[in-house]
């Protein structure tokens, strides 16, 4: 029993509840201003990958073509080919008049 892992690190605990309970705030400040760092530098690009970069410069382009026509839309699935032919104006039997 006494390789048990409880047994062999509760000395550790011990010693990092004492730690806590005597220097607390000391280790919270500690770790505020260490984050407060960390996260200047991760804005900063710190965790961006550093590419090494030639002597030639790189110049951007920009490819200007003619516009494109999109394609026709395919048929409505049912419909008839008769339904974009509209009714005349002087069709009497819309269902609308008056």
């Amino acid at each position: 029993m006494t390789n048990d892992p409880i047994y062999l690190l509760k000395p550790v605990f011990n010693f990092l509840d004492g730690l806590i309970r005597d220097q607390g705030d000391r280790l919270y400040l500690g770790f505020f201003y260490v984050c407060l760092g960390v996260i200047g530098w991760i804005l900063s690009g710190g965790l961006r990958k550093q590419v090494r970069r030639d002597s030639a410069s790189i110049i951007p382009f920009i490819v200007i073509g003619s516009p494109m026509e999109p394609p026709p839309l395919p048929p409505i699935i049912g419909e008839s080919l008769e339904r974009e032919q509209w009714p005349s104006d002087n069709d009497d039997s819309s269902s609308f008049a008056a």
